[in-house]
């Protein structure tokens, strides 16, 4: 899946704020390495719903938890933004 398609995702997930989220990740380099470490978890947990990566029940909950600690920082910053 495209870094494209995933940021549009995340501007789903964060609605009406895909303006900010565009605006940090040119101007904050924290944010868009926060973005990088998310599409890269989600790539590997898709992989492992779809059986494309074969793991764990266990490997998957832990991704899985650190996307959410990803994406809660991202919806920090994105709030902090006015």
């Amino acid at each position: 899946m495209s870094e494209e398609h995933l940021d549009r995702a995340l501007a789903e997930e964060f609605s009406g704020h895909g303006d900010v989220i565009h605006k940090l990740k040119l101007e904050n380099s924290h944010f868009a390495k926060l973005l990088h470490h998310n599409h890269e978890l989600w790539s590997e947990i898709h992989n492992i719903q779809t059986n494309v990566t074969p793991s764990s029940d266990e490997i998957l909950a832990v991704l899985e938890k650190k996307r959410l600690l990803i994406l809660d920082e991202i919806g920090a910053l994105i709030k902090g933004v006015k």
